[in-house]
């Protein structure tokens, strides 16, 4: 058995994943889940009985110095992913975003600080770069914030940087460009493109359908995590790095792609509630993760269509549909 991890964000979407990478590679992890009345421990609950065997869910809040604390305690490795990532909240709700995704960050940095812990990975995101202004992106191309989302990302990373140069804190950074796979939030593009097909509501009310990314399946994602948090702390400590495929699809081609996986023809129709400010939209995200490659070795194992595939099948199963609502979604 490996060492003891900790993992904030672990009842989110990819956070839920790479528990379950982590507990297959032999570790035994602590789980931070945000506190809710319902007892529920998000996509943990979903978790076969012998992978949750080996993990120690622990309430907390990332906002909350005690919980964070008493979660880092001893952990070899840290993962931080908690976060509030949907983009189009943050124009809302910004100030939660500087809580979270800041305060939360300095949380975790004072806490693996004090206990001296020997890696932290943090969470950042291709919305860093705003829209590329070369491609493929690498980790030296200009940084653009282009929504309070991404401020605050960039502040999160500035954040780590600075406690690495300052304090020597163990940190490394990992920057996935879109992921995509089972257990994906109701925002995000292509669960709403499968609900809605799979509901049979007619015309697919979408966002802006000219924007291309790169998407990674969350398994390589994972893969991405546990490769940084594993790999000799002299190739990655200290550094940035790009996860992601290097190949790019615009927003319309990948619901058509969907569309075609589901054996159906929809009309797809951009809505204004899921259309971000003009200013504010990325039109262009591709990566560049030969840093990465070169430090750990990772690659990516999933094609586009073999991840769509499962993806398709999993939302498809009505007990999962169940969860999502076949409508637009507003936030």
């Amino acid at each position: 058995m490996n060492s003891m991890v900790a993992v904030t964000g672990a009842d989110g979407f990819i956070g839920s994943h790479l528990v379950e990478t982590l507990v297959d590679r032999g570790h035994r992890v602590r789980a931070m889940v945000q506190y809710n009345s319902f007892g529920s421990h998000g996509w943990l609950d979903s978790l076969a009985p012998d992978v949750l065997d080996e993990v120690e869910v622990e309430p907390g809040d990332v906002r909350d110095r005690a919980s964070v604390r008493e979660l880092v305690r001893d952990a070899e490795v840290v993962y931080h992913l908690a976060a509030l990532i949907a983009i189009p909240y943050s124009y809302r709700a910004p100030q939660s975003y500087v809580d979270t995704n800041v305060a939360g960050t300095l949380n975790v940095l004072e806490a693996a600080r004090d206990l001296r812990t020997p890696r932290l990975v943090h969470t950042s995101t291709s919305e860093t770069y705003g829209t590329a202004q070369r491609v493929p992106i690498d980790e030296s191309h200009p940084i653009h914030a282009q929504s309070p989302y991404a401020a605050t990302k960039v502040a999160a990373d500035q954040l780590v940087a600075s406690y690495h140069a300052s304090f020597g804190v163990q940190a490394v950074t990992l920057r996935p460009f879109n992921t995509f796979g089972p257990r994906q939030s109701a925002r995000a593009f292509i669960p709403t493109v499968i609900s809605q097909i799979a509901a049979d509501t007619g015309a697919v009310e979408v966002g802006s359908l000219a924007p291309t990314r790169d998407f990674s399946y969350v398994k390589d994602t994972a893969d991405a995590f546990v490769a940084v948090g594993t790999a000799d702390a002299a190739d990655v400590v200290g550094e940035v790095f790009n996860s992601g495929t290097g190949q790019e699809i615009s927003m319309g081609n990948l619901a058509r792609t969907i569309a075609g996986l589901m054996g159906a023809a929809p009309e797809f129709r951009s809505a204004a509630a899921r259309e971000r400010p003009a200013a504010s939209e990325v039109m262009r995200l591709v990566c560049d993760s030969g840093k990465l490659r070169r430090a750990t070795g990772w690659r990516h194992r999933h094609t586009l269509e073999e991840g769509l595939k499962d993806t398709v099948e999993w939302f498809l199963d009505p007990a999962n549909l169940a969860r999502y609502r076949p409508s637009t979604y507003n936030i």
